[in-house]
C-alpha cells in the first residue's frame, strides 16, 4: 500500500481535513500528530468527526519509554487524558515489536462501523527501534444488517395510517439510500427528514427532497408538530443544540411513537432497501428537478442573492462543505433545488472547519469542483487551510461570508434571555475594529482572492471561480 503525505501547518487543519476525505471517501485518513499539546490542537475537529461518525487514525507520537519519567520535560503531558476524550479506541504502543499489530488494530477501530477515532500513541523509540516484521490487515466487520422482525414491525407502522416521518442519517443519504427512502415516501405517506447536522447528504437535481430539521427548538417544536410516529434511520431522536429558559430540549411531539429502522452501526441503505420490499413499494418517489433562478438584480450581496447565484452557477456533482451558521438559512433556499452534489456540514458544533474539510475533500475527489461556505470569525478558526490548498494546487473555492460579527452568538445571546446587552457586551461580538482582509490574508497563504459587496460583483467572480481549477478565495460582505 502506499500512503500520500500532506503537510497542514495547523493540527487543527489536520484533524478537519482527516475528517472531510474520510466523508468522501468512506474509508480513514491517517492523522500524524505531535505529543499530547499537539493532539489537544486537533481536539475540536476531531469532536466533529466522532460525532459524524466519520473514521479517523490518529497517530501521535510521545516521549521515548525512557524519557517518560522526566515530568519536568516541556512537552511531557497526561497524553492518554487528553485523547481519550475524542477516541472511540485508544492504545499506547510499549516496545517496536508491538508497532504493527497495534498499527493494525488501529485502522481495523476505525473502520468499525459506522467509523471510529482510533488513536495510537507512539513513544519515539517505539518507532526508531527495530521491528520484527509488519502486520497483517485484520478484518473489518461490516454494518450489522437488520433483522427481518424489525423490517416488518416497522413495515406494519407505516401502514398504520398514523402521519409519520422516517428520520435518516447516515450514509442513507447517498444515492441508493435516497432513492428507496423516496419509494417508501409515495407508497406511504411518510414525510422525508434529515438532522441538521447530518454528516454528509447527496442532494439535489434527481434524487427525492428530504427535509432539514430546523436548528431552533421552537422551530423543531413546529416542524415536527402533528407527527404521530418518527421511524429513526441511523439517527438519534431529535433534541435541541442548546437548552433555552422556558423550551424543551425534548422536541418529540408528546404521543409520537419512537420506532428505530437502524442504529447508527446497522446497515441503514439495506434496511431501507428490504422495507421497499415489504411494502411493495416499487414506484420511484418525486424527486428534485432543477431550478435554476434568476440572475439576482444588481444591489447589496445577502444570503439569499449568494445562495441564488451559487444555485445558478455550481456545476454538477460538486462537493459543498458548509459551516455557514446565520448564512445558511439563505443559503439553502436555493441550493436545495440545485445541481446534484454532495454536501458535508458542521457535526460538532466546533466552528472553523468547512476550509479543513474542503482540503480533505479535495484530496478525496481531485476532479469534482470543491466549495467550502463559512463565515467571518469561524474562518479565522482555520485560515492555515488556505496554505495547504495553494501547497496541494486544490480545486477549492473558499467563500466567506463576512457580515463583520459574531452573528451566531449574538442570537444566542438573546435567546438566553440578555436582552438589553450594554455596548460593551456588544464590542465583544464585533469584528469591524479592526476589520479583517481576508483578501490578503488569503493571498498571503499563495491562493488567488477577491472581495465581492454588490450582487453582480459575485456573480461574476463565482462563474470564474467555477471555471478555473485551483484554489480560490472570495471575500463575500454582507451589509448586515
Amino acid at each position: 500500500p502506499r500512503m500520500r503525505g500532506v503537510l497542514c501547518l495547523f493540527e487543527g487543519v489536520v484533524a478537519g481535513a482527516a475528517d472531510g476525505y474520510a466523508r468522501m471517501k468512506a474509508a480513514p485518513a491517517a492523522t500524524l500528530l505531535h505529543l499530547g499539546p499537539g493532539f489537544a490542537n486537533a481536539i475540536s475537529f476531531l469532536h466533529n468527526a466522532r460525532k459524524a461518525g466519520t473514521p479517523v487514525v490518529n497517530i501521535v507520537g510521545d516521549h521515548a519509554t525512557s524519557h517518560a519519567q522526566y515530568s519536568q520535560a516541556p512537552l511531557s503531558s497526561d497524553i492518554m487524558a487528553i485523547c481519550g476524550g475524542v477516541s472511540d479506541w485508544l492504545h499506547q504502543s510499549k516496545t517496536s515489536d508491538e508497532v504493527a499489530g497495534d498499527g493494525a488494530r488501529c485502522v481495523q477501530a476505525a473502520r468499525s462501523a459506522p467509523g471510529q477515532i482510533a488513536t495510537l500513541v507512539l513513544p519515539a523509540d517505539c518507532a526508531w527501534n527495530t521491528a520484527v516484521a509488519p502486520a497483517r490487515a485484520l478484518p473489518v466487520t461490516p454494518p450489522k444488517a437488520v433483522d427481518s422482525a424489525v423490517i416488518d414491525r416497522v413495515a406494519a407502522a407505516l401502514k398504520n395510517g398514523k402521519r409519520t416521518a422516517l428520520l435518516m442519517r447516515g450514509r442513507c443519504l447517498e444515492r441508493a439510500g435516497l432513492e428507496a427512502a423516496g419509494r417508501i415516501a409515495a407508497a406511504t405517506g411518510a414525510r422525508l427528514f434529515h438532522d441538521y447536522f447530518t454528516p454528509r447528504m447527496t442532494r439535489g437535481h434527481g434524487l427525492p427532497e428530504v427535509e432539514r430539521v430546523p436548528y431552533f427548538a421552537e422551530d423543531i417544536v413546529e416542524f415536527l408538530k402533528g407527527l404521530e410516529q418518527i421511524v429513526l434511520v441511523g439517527a438519534p431522536a431529535p433534541v435541541t443544540f442548546f437548552a433555552y429558559p422556558d423550551k424543551p430540549s425534548w422536541v418529540t411531539p408528546e404521543g409520537c411513537d419512537l420506532l428505530t429502522l437502524a442504529e447508527a452501526g446497522d446497515d441503514a441503505v439495506g434496511a431501507l432497501v428490504a422495507l421497499t420490499d415489504s411494502l411493495g413499494a416499487r414506484a420511484p418517489g418525486r424527486v428534485v428537478s432543477r431550478v435554476v433562478p434568476d440572475m439576482p438584480l444588481h444591489g447589496a450581496l445577502d444570503a439569499f442573492s449568494m445562495g441564488a447565484i451559487m444555485a445558478r452557477l455550481m456545476p454538477d456533482n460538486a462537493i459543498l462543505s458548509d459551516d455557514s451558521l446565520t448564512a445558511g438559512g439563505g443559503l439553502q433556499a436555493s441550493l436545495k433545488h440545485g445541481p446534484l452534489h454532495d454536501w458535508i456540514l458542521l457535526t460538532g458544533g466546533a466552528i472553523g472547519d468547512a476550509p479543513p474539510m474542503a482540503v480533505g475533500a479535495g484530496l478525496a475527489c481531485p476532479q469534482r469542483k470543491v466549495i467550502a461556505v463559512t463565515g467571518d470569525g469561524a474562518a479565522m478558526y482555520s485560515l492555515p487551510a488556505l496554505w495547504t490548498m495553494a501547497r496541494e494546487r486544490l480545486d477549492v473555492t473558499v467563500i466567506v461570508c463576512a457580515n463583520r460579527s459574531y452573528n451566531i452568538l449574538n442570537i444566542e445571546l438573546g435567546r438566553v434571555g440578555a436582552l438589553n446587552p450594554g455596548l460593551k457586551t456588544l464590542a465583544m461580538l464585533d469584528l469591524h475594529d479592526p476589520v479583517l482582509d481576508f483578501v490578503k490574508i488569503a493571498q498571503g497563504h499563495g491562493v488567488e482572492a477577491s472581495r465581492a459587496e454588490t450582487t453582480t460583483e459575485f456573480a461574476a467572480q463565482f462563474a470564474d471561480a467555477m471555471q478555473t481549477r485551483g484554489p480560490r478565495l472570495i471575500e463575500a460582505v454582507f451589509n448586515a
